[in-house]
């Protein structure tokens, strides 16, 4: 049992160094080696674990992505209008990309390795734009606002948030900080709102 958890935590500390390699410079600009120095872990140690580069990368990518389904469930459904919950998930979405890298590894080699079936935007387009259409047909949205055009515009709004993220992620705490993705996301929201909204449901969220 013993060994069995020293193979958990290694592999485990192995995919934390390679999210955030990959999320600072990509899959071609990763190099092993500065993985096994980043996790104190041999080079024989990751073999064991990672036969390629690939493989590693895949452990990243579905991490990031299961991190995203467990923050998010939930949030789709409840009380609130579904309008302001499709914009709740997208502020979730802004917050796991400014605090967790595993997330922004996996939106960042989602774009760098299109061959493989790890997109990280499945793991919550599909409920944005459900929330979208039930938002439409309960008569929050102006009639010619398409839920479709909202949940390519969300996907938008997400992949800036993953390149301010990464830049306040290299910034450092010497560095003054300005508003975050998050509040960035938000307020462009209620502004976006008075344009997309039905004149009933024109509150910001």
């Amino acid at each position: 049992m013993t060994r069995q958890l020293r193979a958990v935590r290694t592999r485990q500390a192995l995919v934390s160094a390679a999210a955030s390699e990959f999320d600072r410079r990509g899959y071609d600009g990763t190099a092993l080696n500065r993985v096994c120095r980043a996790a104190g872990i041999t080079m024989g140690a990751l073999s064991f674990h990672f036969a390629t580069k690939d493989e590693l990368a895949s452990a990243v990518q579905v991490q990031g992505q299961a991190i995203t389904r467990a923050a998010l469930e939930g949030l789709s459904a409840g009380p609130a209008p579904a309008l302001h919950r499709a914009i709740d998930v997208t502020l979730e979405l802004a917050r796991l990309l400014e605090e967790e890298p595993a997330v922004r590894s996996a939106a960042r080699l989602s774009r760098e390795r299109p061959d493989y079936d790890l997109a990280w935007t499945t793991s919550w387009i599909a409920a944005v734009q459900d929330l979208f259409g039930q938002a439409y047909r309960d008569g929050q949205l102006h009639a010619a606002v398409r839920p479709e055009d909202l949940a390519t515009l969300s996907r938008s709004l997400v992949l800036g948030a993953e390149y301010r993220a990464r830049a306040g992620s290299a910034q450092g705490d010497e560095e003054p900080r300005e508003p975050g993705a998050v509040e960035e996301i938000r307020q462009m929201w209620n502004i976006i709102q008075r344009g997309i909204c039905a004149p009933s449901s024109r509150t910001p969220s």
